[in-house]
């Protein structure tokens, strides 16, 4: 590779990083909550340092073994109600997105319960842990798709998605990742603290965790060739998920700036 090649093809995959990690970083963001206050920085740090080593391992792995997670583990033939065709790498996201719909469901009906949201739940070094723990799960999770993304990016042309990937290849990706990990962390206690002081994001926040476990499900099912009675199930597109967001993100600021409208209008009216 020719220098202005290695840089360009880096940037590509810094902003793939970047771009593919926002729902990463939101998840990472909500769960931190879980521990201790004062630890709450240190397990997100902790999380993603732990979670972008782990991702150069699976780098690596899926160079030399990508056969092995696409292989066949067991399929599932009940016509007209559920067939497939599972290997690891469905299975893993599936899982994901199953842990990431449970997830985001928990929260968002502890919210239409819960009486006093300035009591917060007993929390302890226990619970820290575990967090980094669900932390790095999901982070290996989110990870397939840019770390695959970024094997066919970098692979010479007309080869198989992790063949003929040169040694400088190979580094670039690892400081793609280790790139994409630092500016996390950096975001990391940004993103918290705004959702902290903007409680109503919160949901927003849930709500679009809950799209995200949609788009993993629809994801590995599509990998496995799931046909649920009868009918195939597609993978949701980036494109169709960040209009997803779009539209929810919208439909929040305007809901917000509606509701600030109609306090002040219900204030002058008291005065």
């Amino acid at each position: 590779m020719e220098l202005l090649e290695i840089v360009l093809t880096l940037g590509m995959l810094v902003l793939l990083q970047a771009v593919l990690g926002f729902d990463n970083l939101l998840y990472i963001s909500l769960e931190s909550k879980r521990a201790p206050e004062a630890l709450q920085s240190s397990v997100r740090k902790w999380g993603i340092g732990i979670a972008v080593g782990l991702r150069v391992v699976l780098l690596f792995l899926l160079i030399k073994m990508i056969s092995a997670f696409q292989a066949e583990w067991f399929p599932i033939s009940w016509k007209g109600v559920i067939e497939g065709s599972f290997n690891l790498h469905s299975i893993i996201v599936l899982v994901g997105g199953v842990f990431i719909l449970y997830t985001a469901m928990k929260e968002i009906f502890h919210m239409t319960v819960v009486e006093d949201f300035q009591t917060e739940v007993n929390r302890d070094a226990s619970s820290a842990k575990s967090v980094v723990a669900k932390i790095v799960f999901m982070n290996a999770v989110f990870s397939f798709d840019s770390i695959l993304s970024a094997i066919a990016l970098v692979s010479d042309s007309g080869a198989e998605a992790g063949e003929r990937i040169s040694t400088t290849g190979f580094w670039i990706m690892v400081l793609a990742i280790l790139s994409g990990g630092g500016l996390m962390i950096w975001l990391a206690d940004g993103v918290s603290t705004f959702l902290q002081k903007n409680r109503m994001y919160e949901v927003l926040g849930l709500f679009i965790l809950f799209v995200v476990g949609i788009m993993l499900l629809t994801e590995g099912g599509h990998l496995s060739g799931m046909k649920l009675f009868g009918s195939e199930i597609h993978a949701m597109s980036k494109t169709t998920f960040y209009f997803v967001i779009t539209v929810l993100v919208l439909t929040e600021v305007v809901q917000s700036r509606y509701k600030r409208k109609l306090l002040q209008q219900q204030k002058s009216q008291r005065n």
